[in-house]
């Protein structure tokens, strides 16, 4: 009876319900691809609940992350400070993908039968000015219903910048209502990442099946572990030596002595994938083991919690021209200069949930034209990945925050 009992209240933690649905989904489509339509149908329910949630996600993230910075001199100060952190840190990140993925090509010469061709992809056909200028919505909500997300993220930006100018009352009315919308938000995408373990199967199984027979899945799996290389070591890379060596620079102390510190958090936002599961965690020992004061980890780890994402932004760069690659697209230097400036974006917006990283992809492949189907040819390594950029993105928070604070002239403990 007690081994029933506990058996009831087992439940398996969704990063092994994944895996799970993803190794299922491999093995349905190498054995039985012949009933591969009878598991489709899930996985684009899926990747329907994500085109769902993504824009009303990305918008109330970034207008509540912005305008949280308060009008005080001292505060703005530090918001400016903290916000150049994370725009020099993800922009490097993205360079650094860039660089990697450029110089590898894991995605040439796999040849795959995927339903869209070159021609019918937008990114292929828009000019690199024609983006620039697209970045400007004519019609906001028509850039909504069309899923055209740069203008979104432009417009969210800047209304939340503008929040901060309205009256007191409008700006505590207008900051409850885009709170409120957030968290409505982060319910409704939990609720589909629920669903992940299901959707991913079937996309798995459908994208493995169509492979089985043709010689292709060789190829596709050699490319996904280079794939994945690249990804994790640009994630060590940008971890143990970007990050590191900027924090030696500006503070002339030993980055890996504050690593070592922020141990627990670290290794909580690796295992859980979840960069807002280490946030109480974060917050503690940054304040009680570093001496960083309350006001700047107040301020800039919970921002840094929604708009600071280095391992994302550099995953989401990565997998657009890896998914490129793989559609034999030769994307030009200006719309790899898209992808990085979306990247770097849609990592503003990443709200800090395991699988985050997913539901902005899809904000970067939409905004070069590439199809969604693309998700589904690195979803067999999501998770592996995930965990390691989340642990990339919480140490960028907590690097942030302490430079900020030996800027502002606290002592730090170490």
């Amino acid at each position: 009876m007690k081994f029933l009992a506990s058996l009831r209240k087992f439940k398996l933690a969704l990063h092994w319900q994944i895996l799970i649905g993803v190794l299922l989904g491999i093995l349905f489509g190498i054995l039985a691809p012949g009933y591969i339509g009878y598991t489709k149908w899930a996985g684009d329910l899926f990747l329907r609940g994500l085109k769902m949630v993504v824009i009303p996600l990305v918008f109330s993230a970034l207008v509540m992350g912005v305008s949280s910075v308060g009008e005080a001199a001292d505060l703005g100060r530090i918001a400016g400070k903290t916000f150049a952190w994370y725009l020099v840190t993800t922009l490097l990140a993205c360079v650094l993908g860039l660089l990697l993925v450029n110089f590898f090509k894991p995605g040439m010469n796999v040849s795959l039968p995927l339903h869209e061709t070159v021609t019918e992809i937008a990114g292929a056909e828009v000019s690199f000015i024609d983006q620039i200028i697209a970045i400007v919505p004519d019609n906001v909500f028509q850039a909504m219903a069309e899923g055209n997300m740069l203008p979104v993220i432009f417009f969210a930006i800047l209304f939340g910048f503008f929040i901060n100018s309205a009256p007191p009352k409008t700006h505590q009315l207008l900051g409850d209502i885009f709170n409120g919308i957030y968290e409505v938000m982060i319910a409704m995408t939990f609720l589909v990442i629920r669903f992940a373990p299901i959707g991913l199967f079937g996309v798995v199984s459908n994208m493995v099946g169509e492979q089985a027979g043709t010689g292709g899945l060789g190829t596709l799996f050699g490319s996904l572990g280079i794939y994945a290389a690249i990804i994790a070591g640009g994630c060590i890379i940008h971890g143990l030596v970007t990050i590191p060596g900027l924090f030696k620079i500006l503070t002339r102390k030993n980055p890996f002595t504050f690593m070592k510190m922020m141990g627990t958090a670290l290794l909580t936002a690796f295992t859980t994938a979840s960069s807002a599961a280490s946030l109480p965690i974060a917050l503690q020992d940054i304040q009680e083991k570093a001496g960083v004061s309350r006001k700047i980890a107040g301020f800039s780890l919970p921002l840094g919690n929604t708009v600071n994402m280095n391992g994302t932004a550099l995953f989401e760069c990565i997998t657009a021209i890896f998914i490129a690659q793989v559609y034999g697209i030769d994307l030009s230097l200006g719309q790899q200069m898209i992808v990085i400036l979306t990247s770097l974006l849609a990592a503003v917006g990443s709200a800090g949930i395991p699988l985050a990283g997913l539901v902005m992809l899809a904000v970067v492949l939409r905004a070069v034209g590439l199809p969604l189907e693309g998700i589904g040819l690195v979803l067999v390594v999501q998770q592996p990945l995930d965990m390691i950029r989340t642990s990339v993105n919480v140490w960028s928070d907590m690097t942030g925050a302490a430079i900020v604070a030996h800027s502002e002239g606290e002592k730090l403990n170490f």
